[in-house]
This record gives structure tokens, C-alpha cells and sequence, in this order.
């Protein structure tokens, strides 16, 4: 029965080990992953790129005004004298343009423009959740694996203590040395997994640190979130939640918005442009010039043929349209599965939490009783060794399930738009 005292004393240094630990919750994880992961930092400058780019399709719709500055010297031809002069002209001048009309190009740019800049507000939707899924995902996997190698601690304490029990029969003349060898072989094969299960646990604490986009969690510990198991949710109106709400169906109607805004600037191209025009300043061919000048007039541009580029450009616009359409239905139809299988997934591992639970216990009173029944030197090593493996297989099923119905809680948030 000493094995009943070892594990409390196991338990009792992993809770001093933990406490001195910094923790780390998952809100703490979600928090740091959104706002200081790479991915969201280049999601949000694209957002910026496509404000800006709004701004300059703004821009066309306000006066464009320069000043220049112009000096010439040399010999020409003057038609009125009929001879070849030398000249010498200086110039400063303020210069204003205005397009009073051009027929939707400006109002197709800035929709379009418009429509990009709603995409990059999505597309930055899109990659928080990604993200929160990711981090709730690895933080899970923590938990599950160090759970595990609590696990695999206990199976390995077990397996030496039956060792030692199998070693003293044997010096005894009660067993066989047959006993001791299985004892001992059993006893290698735990540590061995449980090398393995604490590499497993290190491999996925560096998830969680490269999900949440730093190098590592250093001393950082993440501590249980208080999670227990809940109902599965109701299913009916799950994909409706979840077209309502994606950010990818956002981004594409945005998209969407912004084809038709380029088709109506590609047609606009058959239009003709009408400008205003200005001009005030000095003119002479000495410096500074004294000569005051100015000019107002209006400007008519009427394309007659371009090469067949406009038309061109309508079909290229026509199809960049139809193609956000064809990728929004199909989103639809991803939403739904992904609604469908994260849905399904929960309903898998809510059940098995229930089986294993189950299966978990008899796994261990099963456990108990071998054990005991060897020490009375009433049992074999087969048994024990077959009891304490289903224990283990038992325990780390019921860990696993616990996890993946909160993995799949998470997913399908993430199926339904959710951070």
C-alpha cells in the first residue's frame, strides 16, 4: 500500500513546482497573441495601406493645385515678324484643375477603394480569430499533456514499487525471477513514456508560445481555466448564426463591392471627361517677372478609340465580379461544413468525457485490486502489469476526451465567427 502514500507526495511537489511558476491564464494568452502576434500586426497595416488607399480615390473629387516655375532661353521662329529671334522667358504661376464630371470614374475608384478597405477590416477579423482558436487550441494541449505526465508519473511510481515488491519476493523464494525481469522491463517501459510524454509537453508549450507570437513561455505556467463540461449546443441554428457572422462572407460581399466599383470605372472609360482650369501668375523676360497673366477655360476630353482597351477592361472587371460571387457561394458551403463537423466534434468528445469517465474507474479500482491482490502474493505480474496499462490507457483517454470537447468548443466558435 505504499503507494497510496507516494502519490500525495508526488502531487504535494508538483503543487510547490506549479506555485512557483508564474501562471498564465488563457485570457492572458488571447490578449498578447492579438495584439502583439505578427500576424495581426500585418493584418492591421493592411488595413492602414487601404484607408490610405481610400483617401488618395477621395482625393479626385477636390482641386489639384501646383505652382510652377519655368525659364527658357534660345532662338526660335516668330510667325509675325518672319524671322528667327533670340527669346528669354521667365515664368512663376499658380495653377488649379478641378473635374467637374467624369461620368462615374471617380464614384466607381472610391467605391471600389471603399470595398478593398471593408475587405482588409474582415480580412483582420479573420486572422483574430484564427488566432484565438490557435492559442485556445495550444493552451488546451498544455493542459491535456501535463496532465498526462501526471499521469505517466503515477504509472511510473507504480511500476517501481511493484519492482521492488517483485525484487523482494524473489530474494524471498516466493516468485520466480521471471516476476522480477517482467517487473523490471514494465517499470523502463513507463519512464520511457514518460520521457515522451514530458518532450510532448514541451513541444506544445512551444505551440502556445508561437501561437501567442513570442519566442517562448519562459517560466510561464498556464493554469487551469476553470472549464467544465457543458451541453451541446442546439443545432438548428448554428449555420445560420454562422453566415450571419463570418468574417470571410463579410470580406467577400466587401470584396463584392469593390468589383462592382472597378466595372463601373472600366464603363466610365466610354465617357467623356469634363475639367475646369485656371491659372494666375507672372510673366517676363527679365527676373523676378513684373508681367501679371492668368487664363480660366474648360476642358472636354471624349475617348473615340482606344485601342479596344476599354472594352477590355469591362470584361476583366465583369469577371473579377462574377469570381467574388463564385467564391462567396462557395465560402457558404465551407461555413456549413465547418458549423457541421465542429458540431459533431463536440458531440464525440462530450460523450466519450462520459465513457471514459467510466471506463477510468473501473480502470483503477481494477488497478487496485491486482495491485493488492500481488502484494498478498496472491496474484501474478501479468496482472498487474495488464491492470496498471489500462489504468493508464483508461486515464489518458478520459484526459484526451475532457480536451477535445473543449478544443471543439473552441472550433466552433471559430466555425461561427466567435473570437
Amino acid at each position: 500500500m505504499k503507494l497510496f502514500l507516494i502519490i500525495p507526495v508526488l502531487f504535494f511537489f508538483m503543487t510547490t513546482s506549479l506555485s512557483a511558476a508564474t501562471p498564465l491564464t488563457l485570457n492572458e494568452a488571447l490578449t498578447t497573441a492579438l495584439k502583439n502576434h505578427p500576424l495581426t500586426v500585418e493584418a492591421r497595416e493592411s488595413l492602414t495601406g487601404a484607408k490610405a488607399r481610400t483617401g488618395q480615390a477621395l482625393a479626385n473629387y477636390f482641386p489639384q493645385i501646383t505652382i510652377a516655375a519655368d525659364w527658357s532661353r534660345g532662338r526660335t521662329f516668330l510667325t509675325a515678324s518672319e524671322s528667327v529671334k533670340s527669346i528669354e522667358v521667365q515664368s512663376d504661376a499658380l495653377y488649379l484643375k478641378q473635374t467637374i464630371y467624369d461620368f462615374g470614374r471617380t464614384a466607381g475608384a472610391v467605391e471600389a477603394a471603399r470595398g478593398n478597405s471593408a475587405a482588409a477590416a474582415e480580412s483582420l477579423a479573420v486572422t483574430r480569430q484564427d488566432l484565438a482558436f490557435r492559442v485556445r487550441a495550444a493552451y488546451y494541449l498544455v493542459l491535456a499533456a501535463g496532465k498526462q505526465v501526471v499521469t505517466v508519473r503515477e504509472t511510473v511510481l507504480a511500476r517501481e514499487e511493484v519492482y521492488k515488491q517483485a525484487r523482494g519476493f524473489y530474494a524471498e523464494g516466493i516468485r520466480a525471477k521471471v516476476d522480477m525481469a517482467r517487473a523490471e522491463a514494465d517499470m523502463h517501459a513507463a519512464r520511457t513514456l514518460l520521457i515522451r510524454a514530458e518532450n510532448n509537453l514541451e513541444i506544445a508549450r512551444l505551440e502556445l508560445a508561437n501561437a501567442m507570437g513570442v519566442p517562448s513561455l519562459g517560466d510561464r505556467l498556464p493554469v487551469e481555466p476553470g472549464i467544465s463540461a457543458v451541453a451541446v449546443p442546439d443545432r438548428s441554428l448554428l449555420q445560420q448564426d454562422a453566415l450571419a457572422n463570418r468574417a470571410e462572407l463579410k470580406r467577400l460581399n466587401a470584396l463584392k463591392e469593390a468589383a462592382a466599383g472597378n466595372l463601373k470605372t472600366a464603363r466610365s472609360g466610354y465617357l467623356p471627361i469634363l475639367s475646369g482650369t485656371a491659372s494666375v501668375g507672372y510673366a517676363d523676360k527679365d527676373f523676378p517677372p513684373g508681367g501679371n497673366v492668368w487664363a480660366v477655360g474648360l476642358n472636354l476630353t471624349v475617348p473615340i478609340f482606344s485601342g479596344f482597351s476599354t472594352v477590355e477592361k469591362e470584361k476583366e472587371a465583369v469577371s473579377s465580379l462574377r469570381a467574388v460571387e463564385a467564391r462567396e457561394n462557395d465560402q457558404k458551403l465551407q461555413i456549413v461544413k465547418d458549423v457541421e463537423s465542429a458540431w459533431l466534434g463536440v458531440r464525440e468528445a462530450s460523450a466519450r468525457i462520459v465513457s471514459t469517465e467510466k471506463e477510468e474507474s473501473a480502470a483503477r479500482e481494477n488497478r487496485a485490486l491486482s495491485m493488492g491482490r500481488y502484494q498478498e502474493g496472491v496474484g501474478n505480474i501479468i496482472e498487474v502489469t495488464d491492470a496498471q496499462s489500462q489504468a493508464l490507457a483508461a486515464e489518458t483517454a478520459h484526459i484526451q476526451a475532457f480536451y477535445d470537447y473543449h478544443t471543439a468548443r473552441a472550433r466552433l466558435d471559430r466555425a461561427l465567427g466567435k473570437i
